[in-house]
């Protein structure tokens, strides 16, 4: 008799140094069938990553050894498939600047404590399901390899790559799949709710504070490429349009 085959367990490492937070977390995780596993200090979490075998990271800022933010700049910068691993931050640091400084780390999400677990779970759930965006062609000049030139902008979809006057500029997924739709349609105004129905599974993945943030780290890298305007517009109470 031949036994079926069941889709592997994806595995998900918490890096909390409080235990009842992690006892919390590692309980919902493993609740929805997810396999988890839990250590204090970012130093054995790094080494825990490098070894295999995780596929995605809920990761505290204050720890006691490496804070979390040095966690995931080391962890982006590992050669290979892992350096790509998704990260959720879960902390009790809420300031704009912290969100902000976790998302150009490259971080895919962050929550602030305290935090609904189910809500964590959802988006642990969301983040490991997700498949690169469907490529949407654009009319225009082809350049080298799989490069399209819109105005100061030149895309290759295929490696997930975007130069502005000629600089690569070194995005987070989420900061590309946002840039790619705004490229896709360059003068129109995107809403908040079309930009993460292009660059998240769904509308319930994420808050338009999270998409603002993402626009607002885009526009920093811009700007440090020698954009002398602001080439991504704000409409206010309808949303953003790139001027290319």
């Amino acid at each position: 008799m031949l036994r079926a085959m069941t889709a592997p367990v994806a595995h998900v490492l918490v890096v909390e140094d409080e235990a009842a937070i992690a006892e919390t977390v590692l309980y919902a995780l493993r609740s929805e069938g997810y396999a988890a596993s839990h250590c204090l200090l970012g130093g054995e979490a790094l080494q825990r990553l490098q070894d295999g075998g995780i596929d995605l990271l809920v990761l505290d800022v204050g720890l006691p050894d490496l804070g979390g933010f040095e966690v995931c700049r080391r962890l982006r910068a590992l050669p290979g498939a892992v350096a790509q691993l998704p990260v959720i931050f879960l902390t009790a640091r809420n300031d704009e600047l912290d969100r902000v400084l976790g998302l150009e780390l490259g971080a895919d999400d962050y929550m602030t404590k305290p935090f609904s677990p189910r809500e964590l779970v959802a988006r642990v759930r969301a983040r490991l399901r997700r498949v690169p965006a469907p490529v949407i062609a654009t009319p225009g000049p082809a350049e080298d390899g799989g490069w399209r030139e819109t105005g100061a902008f030149a895309i290759d979809r295929e490696g997930r790559r975007i130069r502005f006057q000629g600089q690569p500029l070194e995005l987070t997924r989420y900061e590309y799949a946002l840039l790619d739709a705004l490229l896709q349609r360059p003068g129109a105004i995107l809403s908040r709710a079309q930009l993460m129905d292009r660059g998240w599974d769904s509308s319930a993945d994420s808050a338009d504070r999270t998409v603002d943030t993402h626009v607002k780290t885009l526009r920093a890298k811009l700007r440090a490429a020698g954009a002398s305007d602001e080439p991504i517009r704000t409409h206010r109470g309808v949303g953003y349009a790139l001027q290319v």
